[in-house]
């Protein structure tokens, strides 16, 4: 380790002559030596063969010293923010855990797709397993994260497979940390419920990939506050409002400056930012979430309501929400506290530009008298039931495609948290489980620990879509090992396409991906006749495809009604990893499990798009993009 230095009588490299010495690495200060091993282009391999050379060296990388902490810093720099600044820590020993965890989480998720595959078990007990095996780790849960986060970010057409399931492990891990903080949520008293908090949290839980955070949306909470603020200073400077600091608990008790409140916040929510109610596509789920009613400043009466009554609360005006069927709405008492007569109290219809109304207006809203009991005020509690059982509804009014089932399931998995004996919403899950094959020992259980339930209903009932519940023969929740189907076999002459091709339907304008195929219509002489199968010119004795849809659908389309698309894109569809490991450029590369299904679809894939596209440069990206599809017919159709 002796650098390079000047001989005896030897001139240096300036030309002077030097002593006669040795000077080695070693001899350096170790300040200096900890910034040398800084240097970027050493990994974690370089330091330990560095540390390995002499005592000197394998000081100076202790575990907790400056050289360890910054390889970790350089390789994991999203767990950062899990640390004090300048914590003194062993980061040897973190870097090895950090490590370790990653091996045994990419080998998990590795192994997910070979077992959906070929194992007996079903699809849910085989990820339910898997999500076993990563919390048996004993781990730290954000070491699990930041490995699965690694996975996701890396390159975007590579690993899809592998990327699928990170991202459902994932969804699943943050879901169950949300539930915890929503049970730990729950027992705390009523008064001490934030329904912002709350609202939060249904949020997190149905979007757990996003990035929503308390911490963020009460920021953006007091940023609108101190527009209100503002607008308060102008017309009364010495309000006492002006005065409450963040946190603070505070009540104005004037009714006159609670008006002058109440007229600054609707001058700013409504006019200023242009906060509405969303009535062009109101059962849009995304008028729910708090984070996006922040972001696209419109929503639906509860979820403006929550926000109306948070800034209210903070310049110290107390509105209740009111449970009205049909219309969530606040209320604001006119009289000393502690009245409960209907006619002491103004409502606020936050979805109606915080406009003002008489108990006896507020019947108007909805055309139909109602009982004093719909005025009462609500619990926070009572308040995220109604939140959520808007999403449920949402969710059973869906299309039947994954994007419903999931809102179904998350819905559904937060109102029994919430309330864990509705016998209806049960029996509903039990139903969705068994029509998605997840943990059946989990639907088995229901019976048995709500005895007086009795049997379940006819299995799908209730469900979106459940009309055309099996419509699409490849997504099956069998647990039947597949049938292997070889394009070379005397039946299958006729089939023209193959997996992992992107085409175009004639008659609808879809781009799809295909990701199977039968040599026939499979399907249900009452399915046939449904899509009108009939009508095509080779009916139902013809090839048919399963096929990814852009527009999230999965669909079942006749030979005859497809074509190779003119200009391949990406298909943006949310199972695209579950069959296809590598988007290239002109196709779908179908991953090992979905190969051996399919044995000798990849080479024709391959001769196919040689064919078709033999004119495109593979990998310049230059070929035009088609323009998206006409995604207005949600329907599996096979015309």
């Amino acid at each position: 380790m002796a650098t390079s230095v000047a001989g005896e009588g030897q001139p240096s490299l300036n030309g002077i002559i030097s002593d006669t010495q040795t000077k080695k690495l070693t001899d350096l200060p170790t300040e200096l030596l900890e910034h040398i091993l800084c240097f970027p282009v050493l990994k974690h391999v370089d330091i330990c063969n560095v540390s390995c050379c002499c005592k000197r060296l394998h000081d100076v990388c202790h575990g907790r010293g400056k050289v360890w902490g910054h390889q970790y810093k350089l390789r994991w720099p999203r767990l950062q923010r899990f640390y004090r600044q300048n914590e003194c820590c062993d980061w040897l020993r973190e870097y090895k855990t950090r490590h370790r965890v990653g091996i045994q989480i990419r080998r998990t998720v590795e192994s997910i797709s070979k077992r959906f595959f070929t194992e007996v078990p079903c699809v849910g007990q085989v990820l339910g397993d898997s999500f076993a095996e990563i919390e048996s780790l004993g781990m730290p849960e954000h070491f699990c994260e930041d490995e699965l986060l690694f996975i996701l970010n890396s390159d975007k057409r590579k690993s899809l497979t592998l990327k699928y399931y990170a991202k459902k492990i994932l969804y699943f891990l943050r879901q169950q940390n949300i539930l915890r903080s929503l049970k730990t949520f729950l027992e705390q008293p009523a008064g001490q419920q934030s329904a912002l908090e709350g609202a939060v949290l249904v949020d997190q839980y149905c979007n757990p990939l996003a990035d929503v955070s308390l911490d963020s949306i009460s920021a953006q909470v007091d940023e609108i506050t101190e527009k209100v603020k503002k607008m308060l200073r102008i017309k009364n400077p010495s309000h006492p409002s002006l005065r409450i600091a963040q946190g603070d608990c505070f009540v104005v008790e004037d009714f006159d400056l609670q008006r002058q409140v109440v007229c600054a916040l609707n001058s700013v929510l409504y006019e200023q930012l242009q906060y509405k109610g969303n009535e062009f596509d109101y059962y849009n789920p995304l008028n729910s979430y708090i984070h996006q009613v922040l972001l696209r400043h419109t929503g639906i009466p509860i979820s403006l309501s929550v926000l109306y009554m948070t800034l209210a609360r903070k310049l110290g005006v107390q509105l209740e929400p009111v449970n009205f069927p049909n219309h969530f709405l606040l209320r604001w008492c006119q009289k000393p506290r502690g009245s409960e007569d209907i006619y002491d109290f103004v409502y606020i219809d936050a979805f109606g530009k915080g406009k003002q109304l008489t108990a006896k207006e507020c019947e108007y809203l909805i055309g139909h008298q109602v009982t004093a009991d719909y005025y009462s005020a609500i619990s926070t509690t009572e308040v995220l039931l109604r939140m959520v059982g808007n999403l449920l509804n949402i969710g059973k009014r869906g299309e039947g495609n994954e994007k419903s089932y999931q809102l179904l399931r998350d819905s559904l998995d937060l109102y029994l948290t919430i309330n864990p004996d509705n016998v209806q919403y049960l029996l509903l899950q039990a139903r969705l489980y068994f029509h998605l094959g997840i943990w059946p020992e989990k639907v088995l259980d229901i019976p048995a620990a709500h005895s007086g339930i009795g049997s379940l209903p006819a299995w799908g009932s209730g469900l979106p879509g459940a009309a055309h519940a099996g419509a699409h023969p490849a997504q099956e929740t069998s647990c039947d090992i597949p049938e292997v189907k070889r394009r070379s076999a005397p039946e299958h002459l006729e089939v023209q396409y193959s997996v992992g091709l992107i085409m175009k339907h004639k008659r609808s304008g879809y781009n799809c991906v295909i990701y199977g195929w039968d040599p026939k219509c499979t399907m249900s002489q009452e399915w046939i006749t449904t899509m009108r199968v009939h009508q095509l010119s080779n009916g139902a004795n013809q090839p048919f495809y399963n096929v990814l849809v852009q527009d999230g659908t999965c669909r079942y389309a006749a030979q005859e009604n497809l074509e190779p698309h003119s200009a391949p894109l990406e298909i943006g569809h949310p199972e695209v990893g579950r069959y296809f490991s590598e988007f290239a450029d002109t196709h779908y590369v179908a991953n090992e499990e979905l190969q051996t299904r399919y044995p000798e679809d990849m080479n024709e894939t391959q001769v196919t798009v040689q064919e078709l596209y033999h004119r495109l440069t593979p990998g310049s990206g230059n070929q035009e993009q088609a323009p998206a599809s006409d995604q207005n017919n949600h329907q599996a159709m096979a015309m």
